[in-house]
């Protein structure tokens, strides 16, 4: 079996020697605001780079197509890893201005980027060297699309397609369509459109007040559902609307499916998205919960004020969450537990497959929702033959039971996570929100985990839990899940 392994360490060195490179973009912030960090990124780089071209370089004789096992250990392994070089800078950088950070806390802080989850241990944001922010925001870009995405198109000329890789990475049930007939290529055209849409944004953010560097770091942020910011305030230190607003045009975009708007521009059917169910299921449901949101928190909220804003701040912190974003631009924790319980339950669900956001995502509801309809059919019809559809197309029983595989594990991964932390001491509304968090990558939960607080005050193991939580929650769990079965590691 280690013989057969050789390939995928191979090609995990090239993808962290590619990671390495990224490190280029905080290291230039770091000479150009002359802020002391270019000293801890030159140190990830080079032990980052060097590790990677050990394995790549060593093993370059190994070179096969890439089996659906090799592909899950290999995605599972990058995502486990590379959180592990991207806290190198964190931890040096940080304790040469006396922040030390534990190991813990600087793996969590590292996932909960790559994972686009958005929790975070640091505080005083606004007085951190300009470059650690950065690399924080710009390591949620990168994993808004699933850094391996980008890779994929390195594949080929390291002697390997990317099919397999590309299956395992792709989030959701429906994964066997290709978008263009190589998958490179693929790839490519989902970074595109993922590109465009962020300079867009960024230039929006820009064009609604907001500098440039702070445009460029919360657009980092946005369209990878990732909800880091640059201030302790997060999205409420800009105190505009028209900031707000931004976001959640941006927000509601990002949660659709990247595929949809590649097919869209490169066959030029502008609405296709229209037609999509899954895409008017997911636009629908958050469009609806923030207005009754925005409603419901004018009528009852205990802060009072202008009622306009009290809107705003219902219908922004529902697109927020659901999104699995988790900017914020007050405390929601003060209104009734009813609305901050609501939208992070809509975090479980109110994204699209295909797009950076967490949950189980919209299209596993809806099959669940059409088979429900369907067995309860089957009991007033037992002769009936209706077989399951989504639109126009029909459902295999065979991702039937997948989708329902994926819930099952969610839910213990979840319930458990949930009874980890409480053994260790976590109050039952942290723990449980937490795990919920952690699990949908939203980042904020309630209480200890709440949007006025951070992670900071977790402990290690807490923190530990938490991090596994958000790599299950990215990889959609049954990667990792797979690689616990004895069977897996059998020739």
């Amino acid at each position: 079996m280690t013989h057969h392994l050789l390939p995928v360490l191979r090609l995990l060195g090239w993808l962290m020697a590619c990671f390495a490179l990224t490190m280029t973009l905080p290291l230039a912030a770091a000479l150009y605001y002359d802020d002391g960090m270019a000293p801890a990124f030159m140190l990830g780089m080079a032990l980052t780079l060097g590790c990677g071209l050990l394995l790549g370089l060593g093993l370059s004789r190994y070179k096969r197509e890439l089996q659906p096992r090799h592909a899950l250990l290999l995605v599972v392994s990058t995502w486990t890893l590379l959180p592990l070089a991207a806290s190198i800078p964190l931890m040096q950088g940080l304790a040469e201005v006396g922040r030390h950070l534990t190991m813990a806390q600087a793996y969590y802080e590292a996932s909960s980027g790559l994972s686009t989850a958005g929790g975070t241990v640091l505080s005083g944001l606004d007085g951190l060297p300009t470059s650690i922010n950065v690399w924080r925001c710009y390591l949620q870009w990168l994993g808004g699309l699933g850094i391996l995405i980008l890779v994929v198109a390195v594949l080929p000329m390291l002697g390997v397609g990317g099919s397999q890789l590309y299956r395992a990475e792709i989030a959701g049930p429906l994964k066997e369509g290709k978008l263009t007939p190589r998958v490179a290529q693929t790839a490519t055209g989902l970074w595109a459109v993922y590109a465009t849409l962020s300079t867009a944004c960024a230039l929006a953010y820009w064009a609604a007040g907001m500098s440039p560097l702070d445009a460029l770091l919360h657009m980092f942020t946005t369209v990878s559902l990732g909800g880091l910011s640059s201030h302790d305030a997060s999205i409420g230190y800009f105190n505009s609307a028209a900031v707000e607003w931004v976001a959640v045009a941006f927000m509601f975009i990002s949660a659709g499916n990247f595929a949809l708007y590649f097919t869209a521009v490169q066959r030029r059917r502008w609405l296709a998205p229209l037609a999509n169910p899954e895409w008017r299921a997911t636009m629908l449901t958050l469009a609806g919960c923030g207005a009754f949101m925005a409603v419901w928190v004018a009528a009852s909220s205990p802060e009072g004020g202008d009622t306009l804003t009290l809107m705003r701040h219902g219908f922004f912190h529902t697109i927020s969450i659901a999104t699995t974003t988790g900017y914020s631009t007050t405390d929601y924790e003060v209104w009734p537990l009813f609305g901050p319980v609501l939208i992070l339950l809509l975090s479980t669900f109110a994204t699209s497959a295909g797009s950076a956001g967490g949950g189980i995502k919209m299209i596993r509801l809806l099959v669940l929702l059409k088979q429900t309809a369907h067995e309860l059919n089957r009991m007033t019809h037992p002769h009936a033959v209706r077989p399951v559809r989504i639109g126009h197309m029909p459902i295999s029983g065979q991702t039937v039971l997948a989708v329902l595989a994926f819930v099952v594990v969610y839910g213990v991964t979840t319930l458990t996570l949930a009874l980890l932390l409480l053994l260790t001491g976590m109050d039952p509304l942290s723990a449980a929100t937490a795990a919920w968090a952690s699990v949908n990558c939203v980042g904020p939960g309630l209480g200890e985990v709440g949007p006025a607080r951070n992670f900071a005050g977790l402990t290690d193991i807490q923190l530990w839990l938490c991090s596994l939580g958000m790599v299950m929650g990215r990889l959609e769990f049954l990667s990792f899940v797979a690689l616990l079965l004895p069977s897996f590691w059998r020739r």
